[in-house]
């Protein structure tokens, strides 16, 4: 198909403004997708996108249909908006997943009912059911369906893929992960839906790490065990804000992945990430690190901006998103996190060169990508919402021991000892 493919991102929350909307509006400018628009609950975060100056200073000129529309009463909320919206699109579109991780399951259905194409961000879903129904009904309908794991398209995370694999470390024996985000992040809307019967914060950060482990080894999780403690939001709701998770591995490797919503707002960088596991082969062993919390900046400045989290000595990434000047029009984002968004969307548009009608040619190509690995798919990383599900069952039950079992019957249980 010689046309460019609309897009719909529903949510107008944090990640839709720091990294979702300007890898779009950048894709727009390079002419690979056409009209945007943006859909949420009311209109309040989408008059914060629409007035964002980084936004507007790297995509002069670049804008979004705002459902509701700019000038609706914020206290107005239309939860099924977005349904009418993706209805009214041109069909082999991309609809963008970006809203909390309860109703991605809703959104993306209603998507695939339009016979739209899916970027979704992680987890794709909470439970493993709904994964395979996704990769089914995707697949039968020739559509591509994208998971938003975007350290996967870290370098290092493909630098130590490639090494693994070539048997450079030996096998994976034991490790531990954290990715802890800032405080302040429970004064935003997360304390209306991040509660503890909705998800903790091993269920929405710690995945990025056991993506990442399978991503590198190709290991697949056998057994789950989250220990959570309660804290209260500024609004009083409750939520799993501390985590600590053993995920033991079909080799019998051990990761231990600790997250929070608590790291410092006055730290030096905008959160603590990182993972570092140790391995054995040939009468050796074997190390991998990854210090992604530090990316080998440091900066002080005479005057810190007025965004959360602000502070006058910064460590800042230059590898997940920023702006740079490259000359040309506006400023240009580099890193992952748009590289991620980027894979996805010309994943979709090589399935669009091949004619509507030869489901069979674009069958072939989703198991490419299946295959392949490195766009996380329904069908290659639903062992992820196994991994959900393990960890929601465990933190709900004191941290008890989850198995894992996969094939046919693939499902969880406790553990029996």
């Amino acid at each position: 198909m010689s046309d460019k493919p609309q897009v719909c991102i529903v949510g107008g929350g944090m990640i839709t403004q720091v990294q979702i909307l300007p890898s779009i509006y950048q894709l727009q400018r390079l002419g690979i997708v056409g009209d945007i628009s943006v859909c949420a609950l009311n209109s309040a975060p989408l008059n914060v996108l629409a007035q964002d100056e980084a936004l507007r200073k790297a995509f002069a000129g670049h804008s979004f249909a705002a459902y509701p529309s700019l000038d609706t009463d914020p206290k107005r909320r239309f939860p099924d908006l977005y349904k009418e919206v993706i209805e009214k699109m041109p069909r082999d579109g991309i609809v963008v997943v970006a809203v909390p991780d309860p109703v991605h399951y809703e959104v993306i259905r209603t998507a695939l009912a339009c016979d739209q194409h899916v970027c979704c961000v992680k987890p794709l879903v909470l439970e493993y059911s709904q994964s395979v129904e996704i990769e089914k009904i995707a697949y039968e309908k020739g559509l591509v369906v994208g998971v938003e794991y975007h350290k996967r398209l870290d370098d290092r995370a493909l630098m130590a893929r490639q090494l693994y694999r070539e048997g450079k470390f030996g096998e994976f024996r034991i490790g531990h992960a954290e990715m802890n985000e800032p405080y302040y992040y429970r004064h935003s809307n997360f304390q209306n839906w991040f509660t503890k019967e909705n998800s903790d914060m091993f269920t929405y950060v710690g995945c990025h790490y056991v993506d990442q482990l399978h991503f590198i080894t190709g290991l697949l999780p056998k057994t789950v065990s989250v220990y959570g403690i309660e804290d209260k939001y500024p609004n009083g709701k409750t939520g799993y804000l501390w985590t600590d998770a053993r995920v033991i591995w079909e080799n019998d490797g051990c990761l231990n992945v600790t997250n929070v919503m608590g790291y410092p707002d006055d730290g030096p960088g905008g959160n603590f990430q990182g993972i570092r596991i140790y391995c054995s082969g040939h009468d050796k062993s074997g190390m991998l690190v990854h210090n992604d919390q530090n990316r080998g900046i440091q900066h002080c400045y005479v005057e810190k901006g007025g965004e959360p989290g602000d502070t006058f000595y910064s460590e800042p990434s230059p590898d997940y998103f920023k702006f740079v000047n490259l000359g040309g029009e506006g400023l240009t984002p580099v890193g992952y996190g748009y590289r991620s968004i980027e894979l996805i969307v010309r994943n979709v548009c090589k399935c669009r060169d091949t004619d509507p009608s030869d489901v069979s040619g674009r069958q072939k190509l989703i198991k490419q990508f299946d295959d392949e690995g490195i766009m996380a798919t329904p069908a290659n990383s639903s062992y992820n919402e196994l991994v959900v599900e393990a960890g929601r069952l465990s933190i709900l039950n004191g941290g008890r021991e989850v198995e894992i079992t996969y094939g046919d019957n693939a499902g969880v249980d406790f553990r029996k000892y």
